[in-house]
């Protein structure tokens, strides 16, 4: 057995432990159905994959109705859906491995032919800088309260559903980096126009999640938080503006933060901030006072316990994609044996269905197609 940091175990302030420091990256799948319940692919999915990291973090799971981001993206709006994510819970929690889903709402990121013909909301009423994307309705003020509160419900569901902890996806350009961001956010009330202004929705959000769980959770629950480092547009969130936000948010009673890179050894943007890695400078703001997970292409034992330099745990994404028992193989010292080629016949056996394999084939560099 490996006496490396990747294979050490993990405890939450909370008293929440982890059986090692890999947790699974949450990933689209699309493989729910229409209204958002998960299906058989879908527990066989997770559950292949869940036996040997500490946690998984699932994909997105719509909070509000209206906030739907793609078609079989996973639904956690409605008392209706706590069945089947008991189901996923259940799937996940394998061999001792804890279960956390990511609640979202895209915003503008969606499609008015996803939401049934609604169209998109959004803090302002400004487009998104991508293909296809269409002018959002700027949301009211009892619209923004009732999104904090949809948060807040579905967080409650996710206990109710036995899952060991939630996720806020504030990263990848979703509704809640939106109030963050001054290309989406152009309000000038209590919602946008400085940079601390347009803080307030998201220390809304957090105390009224982490307040639901206090409420409802009877064990240990963990809430984390996803967030992207930057931004192309312009205006646009800028690395020092990310790490006020990490300042912020390690005030606030969080269990985790959690990055998005596509590579974890990534430089920013910015020239002031080029000497190291962003997980570097992020560590070191945050400095020790929130547990953080670092991720972006890990590919071996290596790459792990580099990542582990400037991080609490890491996330494993695409390599969980094309060998489930990637973890197994570095703990024993056997990466030889990694699989990182997936063929078309193959993807069954692997339960790559869906968006799954979309995300392979647009997002994986050849070697691993």
């Amino acid at each position: 057995m490996t006496n490396k940091k990747y294979a050490q175990s993990f405890t939450f302030k909370n008293g929440l432990t982890l059986k090692n420091r890999f947790v699974m990256a949450p990933m689209t799948t699309k493989m729910s159905f229409y209204d958002g319940v998960i299906t058989e692919d879908e527990k066989r999915y997770y559950h292949m994959r869940s036996k040997e990291v500490g946690a998984v973090i699932t994909a997105a799971a719509n909070v509000s109705e209206n906030g739907k981001g793609w078609e079989g993206e996973l639904g956690v709006y409605d008392d209706k859906h706590i069945a089947g994510l008991s189901d996923l819970a259940s799937s996940i929690k394998v061999n001792g491995t804890k279960a956390f889903l990511q609640l979202y709402h895209g915003g503008r990121i969606t499609q008015s032919s996803v939401l049934k013909g609604l169209q998109p909301v959004a803090p302002s009423s400004v487009k998104a800088l991508r293909p296809n994307s269409e002018v959002p309705r700027e949301l009211e003020e009892k619209e923004i309260y009732q999104i904090i509160k949809d948060y807040k419900e579905a967080a409650v569901r996710a206990v109710k559903a036995g899952f060991d902890g939630v996720e806020l996806h504030g990263a990848n350009t979703y509704l809640i980096q939106q109030f963050f961001s001054p290309h989406s956010n152009r309000r000038s009330d209590q919602w946008g126009g400085s940079m601390e202004k347009r803080f307030t929705f998201i220390d809304k959000l957090v105390d009224a999640v982490t307040a639901g769980v206090d409420e409802a959770a009877t064990e240990p629950f963990i809430v984390g938080y996803r967030f992207s480092p930057e931004e192309i547009e312009t205006p646009g969130i800028r690395f020092n503006e990310t790490l006020y936000l990490v300042e912020q948010l390690c005030q606030k009673p969080l269990d985790y933060l959690h990055v998005s890179l596509r590579n974890y050894s990534q430089v920013s943007e910015l020239d002031t901030y080029q000497d190291k890695p962003m997980i570097a400078y992020l560590n070191e703001q945050i400095d020790g006072r929130i547990p953080f997970i670092s991720v972006g292409d890990i590919r071996t034992g290596a790459d792990a316990e580099a990542a582990l330099k400037h991080s609490e745990l890491v996330a494993l994404g695409r390599v969980l994609l094309s060998d489930p028992n990637w973890v197994s193989k570095v703990m024993a010292d056997k990466e030889e044996m990694i699989r990182y080629n997936v063929a078309e016949e193959e993807r069954n056996v692997l339960a790559l269905t869906n968006g799954v394999w979309g995300f392979m084939q647009g997002m994986m560099p050849d070697r691993l197609r």
